[in-house]
C-alpha cells in the first residue's frame, strides 16, 4: 500500500515522500482500516516541520483523522467489526495520509451510510473540539454572543455551526471578502474582515458595548491580545490553538479586573482522561448532522497524491473550510 512518509523534518512539499510500504496487521486493541478519505489539519503541517508538541519517530506518516472501512480487528476488540464504516484517529506515526492505517479501537466510531466519505473525514476533530469547547469548557448558553476567529477555516466553520445550533448569536472574523462571505453563508450575524476592519469595535458596536460572552480563538498572538479588549464581563476566551505562530501572554491582572476566564481546550487529552465523553459527543454530532444543523464545510476533495501541495496552501491560509484527500477505497 502507498503512504506519505517523512524521513527528515521540513515543509510538507519538501519532505513528504509517497512510498510503497507493507501492510501491518492490527495488534491487541487495534483495528486496521482501508482509508477512503483523510482530512487535512494544521497539526499535520507542524508534524512535518517538527514543531508539534508531540514528535513521532522518523520516518512517520502524518494525517490525524480518517474515514474508511474496517478490514481487520485485533485481539480483544468487540466495539467495531470488519466491514463497518467508521471515522478514526490513526495510531500516532501511522497516520491517515495513506491507503491503509491502524487505529486504537477506542478511537474508532461508526458512521451512518448517509454520511459520505469526505464529510465523514471532516466531521471528527474540528467538531469534537468545537462541541466540547463550547458546551463543556465554556457552558455556552442560548442568547449569548459567540465570537469565532478564523471563521472560514475548518475549525472556525465548525464552531460557527455549533454556536448557531446552540442558540447563540454568532460573530466571526475572516481574512478577505471570499472568506467573509463563507462565514455569512454559514449564518454568522456579524462578520469582520480583519485585514481591513477592527473586530474589537465591531463586536462592541453590535453588543451595545457589552462584548462577546465567548471567544473561540484558534489563532493566538495579536488576535488573543485584541480579544481581551472585547470580551464581556464573566466572558470566556477559549484557547484552541496558535495558527498565528505566536503564543500570547495572558495578563492575570487584566482577567481579574474584567472578570473573564481564559480557558484551555485540549481535545486530544479527553481521549485519555475521559474517552466516554468522546463517544457521547460523537453520538450528538451524528444527531446534529442528521437534523441538518451541522454539515462539514468541505471546500476541496483531492486525490492522495496532492496532499503535500494542499498542506502547503493550508499552512499559508490559502484554503477555506476543510480539504480532504481521497484514495482508491473511496470508490
Amino acid at each position: 500500500m502507498r503512504a506519505w512518509r517523512v524521513h527528515e523534518l521540513g515543509e510538507p512539499v519538501d519532505v513528504l515522500e509517497l512510498e510503497d510500504v507493507p501492510s501491518v496487521a492490527p495488534g491487541p486493541g487495534e483495528v486496521s482500516l482501508d482509508v477512503a478519505a483523510a482530512s487535512l489539519n494544521f497539526p499535520d503541517v507542524l508534524l512535518c516541520r517538527g514543531e508539534y508538541q508531540v514528535k513521532p519517530e522518523l520516518p512517520f506518516t502524518p494525517g490525524s483523522e480518517v474515514a474508511g472501512t474496517v478490514t481487520a480487528v485485533g485481539e480483544g476488540v468487540d466495539t467495531v467489526r470488519e466491514g463497518e464504516r467508521v471515522i478514526a484517529i490513526p495510531k500516532f506515526g501511522n497516520g491517515g495520509l495513506a491507503e491503509e492505517t491502524l487505529a486504537a479501537a477506542a478511537t474508532v466510531y461508526p458512521i451512518p451510510a448517509s454520511l459520505d466519505w469526505p464529510a465523514a473525514a471532516a466531521l471528527h476533530i474540528t467538531y469534537q473540539t468545537g462541541h466540547l469547547a463550547l458546551h463543556r469548557r465554556a457552558a455556552l448558553q442560548p442568547g449569548e454572543t459567540l465570537l469565532v476567529h478564523a471563521g472560514a477555516g475548518g475549525v472556525g466553520s465548525a464552531a460557527i455551526q455549533l454556536g448557531r445550533a446552540a442558540g447563540a448569536r454568532v460573530f466571526a472574523t475572516a481574512g478577505g471578502p471570499e472568506k467573509v462571505q463563507v462565514c455569512r453563508d454559514l449564518g454568522a450575524e456579524v462578520v469582520v474582515d480583519y485585514r481591513s476592519d477592527d473586530f474589537v469595535t465591531a463586536v462592541k458596536d453590535a453588543t451595545d458595548g457589552g462584548g462577546a460572552d465567548v471567544i473561540y480563538d484558534p489563532v493566538g498572538g495579536d488576535t488573543f491580545d485584541r480579544s481581551r479588549k472585547c470580551v464581556a464581563f464573566e466572558g470566556r476566551i477559549l484557547i484552541i490553538g496558535f495558527t498565528s505562530g505566536r503564543i500570547a501572554d495572558a495578563p492575570t491582572n487584566h482577567a481579574l479586573v474584567k472578570n473573564y476566564s481564559v480557558v484551555g481546550v485540549h481535545w486530544g487529552l479527553y481521549n485519555l482522561m475521559e474517552p466516554k465523553l468522546i463517544g457521547e459527543t460523537h453520538d450528538e454530532l451524528i444527531r446534529l448532522h442528521a437534523a441538518g444543523e451541522i454539515a462539514p464545510l468541505v471546500s476541496e476533495v483531492l486525490p492522495l497524491e496532492d496532499a503535500p501541495e494542499a498542506l502547503a496552501r493550508l499552512a499559508s491560509r490559502g484554503t477555506w473550510g476543510k480539504v480532504v484527500c481521497t484514495t482508491r477505497a473511496a470508490a
